[in-house]
């Protein structure tokens, strides 16, 4: 299965670099892919505009294949009372960085379900892989991108949802265990979720499914990902490992913190954007997972409120309220360059 994966990949190594929307740059995704493995950009906080541009610098530093990774979120439920609710609880946080709370919320990302533009855009460029996070694009979407000759990929959480995902004809299922960092891609954030971990849902797709599997969440480096590919994994995809590479995006706060004690402790909330997410804990996690607190507004009407907060405050030097997503691998983290990074791992895999 590995070989058949890296064959219909065109890559040379089981590795496969997380989108990280905000984080990955066409610089990360281009170093990856030049390194044999594949690399990744997440286009799903972006605009078409913004999205093309990060395609087309991609494919101008790398003639290697690379993944392209959307979200595919059910638009968020409006419920006024509860949102004004959640930013008048943050108000005092508001206060703190200087500015009045908004009084109004907006959904800040399109889903994929509901955005023909940046589909037809992935129809002209034609990525050599499209990924999906948080559920499935419609029968034709997928059917379209078949066409143009994309290989597709789905995140799921759970042996219900790689079902979904292989039922609808995606060639490949990203095992996403409870240990990653970022958004969780589970589909419905309103259900019991079981947070298998990332070898036991391996394990449990490995029996279920003839699709190859990509083991994501906690894995740091080379040896965790010889346990994982022999768990089952065809491959496997690292997020957190690759944030301090020099090509991603994070900002001098999220590397600092990365490097510090502070990483040994991160959370799974809603707090940030309306889903659950993992990441560093901070002052606003904290503070909106205090006893007596309201719900978050829905996703990504609570992202805008963060984002707001954390735009004013880091204004004042404070970084107390940014979303620093990481794994609970965080503490694993190296400071290479991306090429130099996937040499290592490649060597730790066969040590």
């Amino acid at each position: 299965m590995r070989e058949k994966l890296l064959e219909q990949l065109g890559i040379a190594h089981p590795i496969v670099q997380a989108p990280m929307a905000g984080v990955a740059t066409p610089e990360l995704a281009a170093a990856v892919t030049n390194s044999g493995g594949l690399g990744s950009l997440g286009i799903g906080a972006s605009t078409p505009a913004q999205a093309r541009a990060m395609i087309e610098q991609t494919q101008s530093l790398t003639s290697g294949p690379f993944n392209v990774n959307v979200f595919c979120h059910q638009p968020a439920r409006r419920d006024a009372a509860l949102e004004m609710g959640w930013v008048q609880y943050l108000a005092p946080l508001f206060a703190e960085a200087g500015i009045e709370p908004p009084d109004a919320l907006s959904e800040i990302y399109t889903s994929f379900v509901e955005d023909d533009e940046t589909f037809q855009m992935l129809l002209e460029l034609k990525p050599a892989v499209v990924s999906f996070h948080f559920g499935i694009p419609s029968p034709e979407c997928l059917s379209a991108l078949k066409g143009a000759g994309v290989f597709t990929m789905a995140t799921a959480t759970s042996p219900g949802e790689a079902a979904k995902i292989e039922a609808a004809g995606i060639d490949a299922i990203v095992a996403q265990g409870i240990e990653a960092g970022g958004h969780r891609g589970i589909f419905n954030p309103e259900v019991t979720d079981e947070g298998l971990s990332t070898l036991a849902l391996v394990r449990l797709l490995s029996r279920q499914t003839t699709l190859p599997i990509i083991a994501a969440g906690g894995i740091m480096d080379g040896f965790a990902m010889k346990a994982a590919l022999a768990s089952g994994a065809a491959a496997v995809q690292l997020g957190t490992a690759f944030v301090l590479c020099p090509e991603s995006a994070a900002n001098e706060a999220y590397r600092a913190a990365l490097k510090s004690e502070r990483a040994s402790e991160t959370r799974l909330t809603k707090v940030l954007s309306g889903r659950p997410a993992r990441g560093i804990v901070n002052r606003l996690i904290s503070f909106g997972e205090a006893k007596g607190s309201p719900p978050p507004a829905d996703y990504p009407l609570a992202y805008d409120v963060a984002k707001r907060l954390n735009g004013a405050a880091s204004k004042l030097g404070s970084h107390e309220f940014a979303a620093q997503w990481a794994g609970q691998g965080a503490p694993l983290a190296r400071e290479l360059s991306a090429a130099d990074l996937v040499a290592l791992i490649l060597e730790e895999s066969v040590s």
